[in-house]
This record gives C-alpha cells, structure tokens and sequence, in this order.
C-alpha cells in the first residue's frame, strides 16, 4: 500500500543537530527584558515567538518575561547576554532579573 502522504521528520531533533547548545531564560516573578545574542544563528523553542513578546533575527533574540521559563537554540558561540529588570538595574545589581542557562552540546528536550 502506498502513502499518500510524505514521511515527516523530527523537526526537534534536526534543531538539536542544527543548533547544539541550549540557552534558558527563567523569569522571577518582576518584569524584565532581555537581549541575547551568538555569533551563529538563534532560533525560539515555542510555537509562537509573537505571543511571548520576543524577537529572534539571525543572530539575536530579544524579548520580556515576568514568570515562566523562554528556550532559545543556537549554533556557534555566546556572544552577549544582557538582562535587566523592570526599573533598567542590570543582572548583577538586581536580585529581580531572570536567571540565565547556558548549555553547550545540549542534547533535544
């Protein structure tokens, strides 16, 4: 019998080959906004970047998080990450601001 319909792939685990490390982004509770950026390419984990208020180009993913946790793929390096909370105090003058996870060679979730 033939299939009408094409063999899909995992398009999770192709990110995963195509975009190794992993970088989470877990929000405190307060409004904040950050900026992170790789010498590669970057791409969302979540079916609507929109409705989370973030924005991926090529290279940079910007976006705000009160609470939850925001995923993010890429290739190559961590360039920059700047995070500041709802007042514009910096990561490490505020207690506020959203913890950062850097992982290299992450494997898919």
């Amino acid at each position: 019998m033939a299939r009408d319909d094409p063999v899909s792939q995992d398009t999770s685990v192709q990110s995963a080959e195509q975009f190794p490390n992993l970088v989470t982004i877990v929000g405190r509770g307060v409004p904040s906004t950050f900026e992170i950026a790789v010498d590669g390419e970057i791409e969302m984990l979540a079916d609507d970047p929109v409705a989370e208020a973030t924005i991926v180009s090529e290279k940079v993913a910007e976006g705000t998080i009160d609470v939850g946790v925001q995923r993010f793929r890429f290739a190559g390096e961590m360039a920059n990450i700047h995070v500041v909370d709802w007042n514009g105090v910096p990561a490490s003058e505020s207690p506020n601001t959203p913890t950062v996870h850097v992982e290299y060679g992450s494997p898919e979730r």
